[in-house]
């Protein structure tokens, strides 16, 4: 059996900058400054990485940052709620859907989430793609800020819902930036890279990924090399 772990932001869906609308006004509410926001780097970051980032760059000490954080969360999670609205502004990207159902049908394999999201918040972003329920384990922003450290998180909840051990070179890390395949390549994962973030074809193929995709439109293909890490 294999795992398969999706990041959301990009790969997944896109939410339109609903993430830093909502991360912006809460920052606001929360702290009294959105800091420098609209020009942070999001992509392939935690959720706390971002915060933590963007207050330390304001000035704030680091006590008042973690005497916030919880007051953050709640403002954020609301303000995101209200910005995605009935779900019409998420995009799901080019054959995911079909990627993703096939893979979850599969008897060698569980299918999970990888991503900085904290878990109510990618839980918000896919809720209206219908696609959460496919994902059967994940590990989240709200776990660790460290990107790198979250596959050993996914792999410990797989093993609790399948029974069985799932070694890194039997997991395949699905994402859209640079951090995805490093992530990948710190823990000796598969590394899949697809360019339909906000990282160009380019710069991905430049970290070396195992497999590296434009999007996901053609289904049978992507399956192939999926399913063809498996063996």
């Amino acid at each position: 059996m294999r795992l398969f772990l999706f990041d959301v932001d990009g790969t997944l869906v896109t939410a339109r900058g609903a993430g830093r609308a909502a991360f912006g006004r809460a920052l606001t509410a929360t702290y009294g400054t959105a800091a420098a926001v609209e020009t942070y780097d999001f992509r392939g970051k935690t959720d706390p990485r971002i915060v933590w980032d963007l207050l330390r760059g304001a000035g704030v000490d680091d006590a008042a940052i973690a005497r916030g954080l919880d007051g953050f969360y709640a403002a954020y999670l609301e303000e995101l709620r209200r910005v995605i609205g009935d779900g019409s502004r998420v995009q799901v990207m080019p054959g995911i859907a079909d990627i993703v159902r096939a893979l979850a049908a599969r008897d060698d394999a569980l299918v999970g989430l990888l991503t900085g999201n904290i878990e109510a918040g990618a839980r918000l972003k896919l809720a209206s793609t219908g696609l959460w329920p496919h994902f059967r384990v994940g590990a989240f922003g709200s776990d660790d800020m460290e990107r790198r450290r979250l596959p050993a998180i996914a792999c410990a909840r797989a093993r609790g819902i399948a029974g069985r051990e799932f070694p890194f070179e039997r997991v395949t890390i699905i994402g859209d930036t640079p951090l995805d395949v490093d992530c990948a390549r710190a823990c000796g994962a598969v590394a899949v890279a697809v360019a339909t973030g906000q990282h160009p074809h380019a710069e991905l193929a430049a970290c070396a990924p195992d497999h590296i995709f434009t999007d996901f439109a053609d289904v049978p293909r992507a399956l192939a090399a999926l399913i063809g890490s498996a063996s």
